[in-house]
């Protein structure tokens, strides 16, 4: 059974930092692009970014390039999503999902796997 479990998520003002985690078990890790979405209350799930099974591509949503960085690490099947520079507009549920493909892409609906969600809050 494939489990992602997000961590990490919180409260932090304008301008500050948090990094996300998001462990993986019941899947090939090494062969799973994987991915991290968010979702605000009331709006679709939107992408925030991507990264290929090595991890030597990744992929961003405009909103977040230049403050977000995805990395994973395939001896831990964990995946992280380093966030700087928060604003307000970041704050959503932050879902980790894994898609058996091996081209990193922004599509929802053709990851495989989803994880329950972190909730990250910015606000002073």
């Amino acid at each position: 059974q494939v489990q992602l479990v997000e961590s990490g998520g919180g409260l932090v003002l304008p301008g500050g930092s948090l990094r996300l985690s998001c462990a993986a078990s019941g899947l090939t890790f090494s062969r799973n692009v994987m991915g991290w979405f968010r979702q605000a209350p009331g709006k679709e799930r939107e992408f925030v970014a991507a990264i290929s099974w090595s991890g030597g591509s990744t992929v961003y949503a405009d909103s977040v390039k230049g403050r977000f960085t995805i990395a994973r690490d395939n001896a831990k099947n964990t995946v992280g999503l380093q966030m700087n520079s928060l604003k307000p507009e970041d704050t959503a549920v932050y879902y980790c999902a894994a898609d058996k493909g091996w081209r990193p892409h922004g599509i929802p609906t053709n990851y495989d796997y989803w994880g329950q969600g972190t909730q990250v809050t910015v606000s002073s």
